[in-house]
């Protein structure tokens, strides 16, 4: 079984890979279910990693979810 056609995901670190495999996401669309401070707390998940996948969704016309104000 190929991988590549189920991970759509931006070209990122092992860590920042791992991290989100770890979390069950693979492709970029699942990010929109999540907010940013959500991602970033995820191990392997740094600065450049949370730009990437900013980066990613933005060129689908996604962004991340937006997070709860209280």
């Amino acid at each position: 079984m190929n991988d590549q056609s189920e991970n759509n995901l931006p070209k990122l670190s092992q860590p920042a890979q791992r991290a989100l495999a770890g979390a069950g996401i693979r492709r970029v669309e699942q990010l929109t279910g999540y907010d940013e401070s959500e991602i970033r707390q995820l191990h392997g998940i740094g600065p450049k990693a949370l730009k990437t996948l900013r980066e990613a969704l933005a060129a689908r016309g996604l962004s991340f979810k937006k997070e709860a104000t209280e």
